[in-house]
C-alpha cells in the first residue's frame, strides 16, 4: 500500500490533509486529517472513509470534500 500525501490547506483555524492511499486491490483509499492548534495543544481529527475509487483524482476530490463538509464548509 501507497499513502500519496496531497496539498495541505487551511480554512479558517484548521489545516486539512487529504491523503489517498494505493491498496493491494488496485483501488484508492481516501482519508483527510483535520488539525487545529499549536504546539502542546495541537489536536489533530483523521477521517478514513470505507469507500473506493478507481483513481487518484477520485479518492482526492472525495477527502476534500468530507473534509470541508465535517468543518461545516460548501465543497
Amino acid at each position: 500500500m501507497t499513502t500519496i500525501h496531497e496539498k495541505t490547506f487551511s480554512v479558517g483555524k484548521y489545516l486539512v490533509s487529504p491523503l489517498t492511499r494505493l491498496t493491494d486491490a488496485g483501488s484508492y483509499a481516501p482519508s483527510v486529517s483535520i488539525r487545529s492548534g499549536r504546539g502542546s495543544g495541537t489536536h489533530d481529527r483523521v477521517l478514513r472513509f470505507v469507500a473506493r475509487f478507481d483513481t487518484r483524482e477520485g479518492a482526492h476530490r472525495y477527502a476534500v470534500a468530507q473534509g470541508l463538509h465535517w468543518l461545516g464548509q460548501a465543497a
